[in-house]
Formats: C-alpha cells, sequence, structure tokens
C-alpha cells in the first residue's frame, strides 16, 4: 500500500485563506436553505494494449472548485477550474442568485453528521506500480492470454486509477476531506473458429491500489475467465424468443436492479413524481422475500464514499423490505423537501456539476428460503439460465428495460442444454419485482467494474444479488 502523510488542505496549497473561504461561503448561504462550497484535486492515468502493442497511455491532472447555493426547490452553482479567493468570490456572487426572491427561512439547514470512519487507504494508484511495470504487466497478460488457445486471435488488455481529493466546505465551518483512489484492470479475449468470431471479457477493481488486482493469481484468474467466455460463445445457438421463466446468476447481474429498479428509487425522481414508485411507501412493491438496499458503507467496494459529495457519512438504506417499499435515496436536498434523511447518496462526477441522489453500491439481500440455484433450474422446464448481463436501457417513469445477455443458456426439462446468443431480457422492474419465486443463498457483488450515468454524470457503482428465478420474463433472439 502507498499511503501518504497528511497533506495540506488543497485550499492552502492554493492559496486561498480557509477562513476568508469560510466568509465568503457564510455571506452567500445567508437566507438560503443548503449549500458548500466542493473543491477538488485528481490525477488519473489510463492504459491500453490492444492488438499486441501500447495502444495508448495517458494522464490527467485537475483541480478546481463549485459553489452551491440552495433556496428552496432552486439551486445556484458555479465552478472554476482556477482555485483562488476572487474566482470564490464570483462563484459567490453567482450562486447566490438563487436567492432571489426567496424568503423561506434565515439559515442553512442543519450540517451532516461528522464521522471517523475511513472505508479506504489513501492510495495513490497513478504512483505504483511505475510506468513501466504497468506496460510490461499488460504485454504478460496479451502473451499469457495467447499462448493459452491457438483460437486466441485478439486480446485487449486495460488498466486505469486515479487519486481523488476532495474538500467539502459546510456552512457551519467544518472541512470535510476525502481522498479517493479507484482502480481497474480489464481482460477481453476473441477466438476465432471456422471464420466464427466471438469475445469475452472480465474486469475487477476498487477503492485501492493496482496490488489488489495484478497479483499473478488474480489476472490470470480474470484472463482465464474471458477466455472461457469466449470459447463458450464459439458454440452458442441462435437464442429463441418467446415467454420464459429466467433464472439470474448471482453477482454482476445486480446491474438489472440498478437499472430496472434502483433509478427509480431515487429522491429526486420520486419527489417530482416521475419514477414508477413515486408515492408508493408502505406498498407491497416486489414478491416476500425480497429485500433491496443501497450501501455506500461498505470498505473498499467501488461504490463506497467515507462521506458523499456534500459531506454527509454514507450508509445502509433499506429500499425494499420483505417486498414492501419502505425508503428511497436522498441527498440532501430531496431529503429536505420530502421531509426524509439524507443517507449519504449526494453524488457528482467532478467539481464542475452539482450533486444529485445517486447509486452506491445496490443489491438485493439473500432470501429467507435460500433456495441453491441447482433447485432454480430443476424447477425450470422451459426457460433461460442467464450468467452474465452486457448493456441495458431502462425508461424510468414506467420501468421498462431491456438488457443483453452476454452468456446465457437453455433450461430444458430441470438441465441447462444449449449455450444461445443474441439473448435480450424485455420487462419493467415493477413488475419484473413481483414475478421473483426464488431467491439464492449465493449473494455477491460485481467485480468491481459498474459505472452508471445520471444527467450527463457518470459515478462509479457497485451491483449485487443472489441467484434469482423469475417468470414470465420476455426473451428477445436473435439468428446467426
Amino acid at each position: 500500500m502507498n499511503a501518504h502523510s497528511p497533506a495540506p488542505s488543497i485550499l492552502d496549497s492554493a492559496g486561498v485563506s480557509p477562513e476568508r473561504a469560510r466568509e465568503i461561503l457564510g455571506d452567500a448561504l445567508q437566507g438560503a436553505d443548503d449549500g458548500e462550497l466542493f473543491v477538488e484535486r485528481s490525477e488519473s492515468e489510463s492504459f491500453l494494449f490492444d492488438d499486441g502493442r501500447l495502444k495508448s497511455a495517458a494522464y490527467d491532472s485537475s483541480e478546481g472548485f463549485g459553489l452551491r447555493v440552495v433556496a428552496g426547490e432552486t439551486a445556484g452553482y458555479s465552478h472554476s477550474s482556477e482555485i483562488s479567493e476572487a474566482s470564490i468570490r464570483r462563484a459567490a456572487a453567482s450562486a447566490s442568485l438563487a436567492k432571489r426572491g426567496y424568503d423561506g427561512i434565515s439559515g442553512s439547514d442543519e450540517a451532516p453528521r461528522a464521522t471517523n470512519t475511513k472505508l479506504y487507504g489513501e492510495d495513490d494508484p497513478t504512483a505504483s506500480p511505475a510506468f513501466s511495470e504497468k506496460v510490461a504487466l499488460l504485454q504478460e497478460i496479451d502473451a499469457w492470454c495467447r499462448a493459452r488457445d491457438p483460437r486466441v486471435v485478439q486480446v485487449m488488455a486495460s488498466m486505469s486509477g486515479e487519486r481523488r481529493t476532495v474538500e467539502i466546505l459546510r456552512a457551519d465551518g467544518r472541512l470535510i476531506r476525502d481522498v479517493r483512489p479507484l482502480s481497474r484492470i480489464n481482460v477481453q479475449v476473441t477466438v476465432e473458429k471456422d471464420g466464427r468470431r466471438e469475445n469475452g471479457f472480465t474486469g475487477a477493481g476498487g477503492r485501492a491500489g493496482f496490488e489488489n488486482w495484478i497479483s499473478a493469481a488474480n489476472w490470470q484468474e480474470q484472463a482465464e475467465e474471458a477466455l472461457r467466455q469466449a470459447l463458450m460463445n464459439l458454440d452458442a445457438v441462435p437464442c429463441p424468443a418467446g415467454e420464459m421463466d429466467v433464472v439470474l446468476g448471482a453477482g454482476w447481474n445486480g446491474i438489472l436492479l440498478h437499472e430496472a429498479v434502483g433509478h427509480g428509487l431515487e429522491g429526486d425522481f420520486n419527489r417530482k413524481g416521475t419514477s414508477a414508485f413515486a408515492g408508493r411507501i408502505g406498498e407491497q412493491v416486489a414478491a416476500r422475500g425480497v429485500t433491496v438496499f443501497d450501501d455506500g458503507s461498505l470498505p473498499g467496494r467501488r461504490g463506497s464514499l467515507t462521506v458523499d459529495d456534500e459531506g454527509t457519512p454514507t450508509e445502509r438504506t433499506v429500499l425494499i423490505e420483505d417486498g414492501i417499499l419502505v425508503g428511497y435515496m436522498h441527498d440532501r436536498m430531496s431529503a429536505r423537501l420530502m421531509g426524509m434523511k439524507a443517507g449519504g447518496n449526494g453524488r457528482r462526477q467532478s467539481y464542475a456539476h452539482m450533486p444529485m441522489p445517486r447509486m452506491t453500491n445496490t443489491g438485493m439481500d439473500n432470501g429467507t428460503t435460500n433456495t441453491p440455484r441447482s433447485e432454480m433450474i430443476e424447477a425450470t422446464k422451459r426457460g433461460l439460465y442467464c450468467a452474465n448481463f452486457g448493456g441495458g436501457q431502462v425508461d424510468i417513469t414506467n420501468g421498462k428495460f431491456v438488457f443483453q445477455c452476454t452468456e446465457a443458456y437453455l433450461i430444458e426439462d430441470g438441465k441447462i442444454t444449449s449455450p444461445v446468443k443474441g439473448a435480450t431480457l424485455i420487462g419493467d422492474g415493477p413488475s419484473a419485482l413481483t414475478r421473483i419465486t426464488m431467491i439464492g443463498n449465493d449473494f455477491g457483488f460485481d467485480p468491481g467494474v459498474g459505472v452508471c450515468g445520471k444527467s450527463g454524470q457518470s459515478v462509479p457503482v457497485g451491483v449485487g444479488q443472489p441467484s434469482l428465478k423469475i417468470t414470465g420474463l420476455t426473451v428477445g433472439g436473435t439468428s446467426v
């Protein structure tokens, strides 16, 4: 681990007195409901080894701040890549326009609670291993994959890492600091047989340095899995279309839950009444046994944060409990306007963006019956076993989704038979939740590759679930 010794604040190192910044922010927030000064410094790098050579290597560093003033349902926001007293003062004047004509209250909301918790170290993935070692590792992955099977015709291996330091100055004068490492390694293998080409992909990462994922045992396991998927797809037959029972594998398949249900449980969509779950607290929205949560407080997970981008410590928020809708995910604004508690879900892509309610690590707990996946398959006369998902789309207003399966198999008479290609799952989140008939005992999170987009902002997330059986989903097929 390459932990750094305590560093001076970003404001100090930029020549800005934290005391003066507090005064400027205090003036801007006078008569407002909420707001903060968000300061950020980040370093990131990425490497791509493709087609037997290093195709790209990039390094980037940036810093800046954003100042927000919230008055009622209006938020004023101004940001700059120049951290100086003059630019902060200009930003405060601009963001303060949100208060124009507002006479709701005379002071800011109660500040977020303090915490001494740290969910990750201050590792710097850009500093270790050295540049040459990273390139050599990617070259080794490429050579190892090609040597494993003569059908391998293409290997793409990549690494990306960042170290982001954020400081959040609150209205009460507290300066909250969080150093956030993030690293990831990906392997994609292409195989060919009789003129047919297929791919397999794996990735792994989290909030730590690269050392957690670049041991020979770890990257070889990833590469072997990517190769296995690719070879499986060589034998895949066209997926039949129609209504089927579907068994989902554990872990990454939680992305369906994230997209089809998770976004619909974010506070802003429900406050505005645009979610399929709006106004349904206390109602049964899923089958009994279904418990869905969001938890940003899991050590080292990709979607975890010691504090969110408003300074609120993250926590476990239960959203659906035993099939009953019990809560939403909130940032400070949606919590205040809905009379609920902020749970650490205020997130932003960078200092150039305002925070909004976002997921962190979202999942479904093991079921009370703890049904093994083998029993789900044995209980299925005709259906589809989806081991891995690719991309998908969802409409937040009604929960309708379409997901592509990257690894799927037919289930016939209670047994897994042929691998299939081109399978898509079509349905809607609220309905799919009520069609869950079996919940497994094999809960797992994804390996650390999730990226979530919303309103033009991307943030790292985690997803997880046990194996599930869902009855009567529409399966779309294809022809080869």
